[in-house]
């Protein structure tokens, strides 16, 4: 168990970080198979802050990996995120991906 108090659970084999992100996925294969969604993707990755050298040391870029990416009917993107609690390093991943990535919105799932 995380510090968060998050149980991996396992799904189709595919081991996710919580119960509630297990349990969306399985929501959004319902949708899928319902037509209400057009598709889904598992852990899409955003760069928000290139790899760069300063000073002879190499810094790694800064990612931040949603949850899910779901492709609604028209073609329209949401990331999604299914969160307990939004921890501070989530919080500046996210200001940075809102900057970075204007025509894309962090939907957040509380569960």
């Amino acid at each position: 168990m995380s510090k968060y108090r998050a149980k991996k659970t396992t799904v189709d084999n595919i081991v996710f970080d919580s119960k509630a992100e297990a349990d969306y996925y399985v929501e959004l294969k319902l949708l899928k198979r319902a037509k209400k969604i057009k598709d889904f993707d598992l852990q899409p990755e955003y760069v928000l802050v290139e790899p760069f050298k300063k000073n002879g040391k190499t810094f790694r870029a800064v990612k931040y990996i949603a949850d899910f990416l779901v492709t609604n009917l028209d073609g329209s993107e949401e990331v999604v995120d299914v969160k307990g609690m939004a921890t501070p390093v989530y919080r500046l991943k996210k200001t940075l991906f809102e900057s970075k990535y204007p025509h894309l919105t962090i939907k957040e799932v509380r569960r």
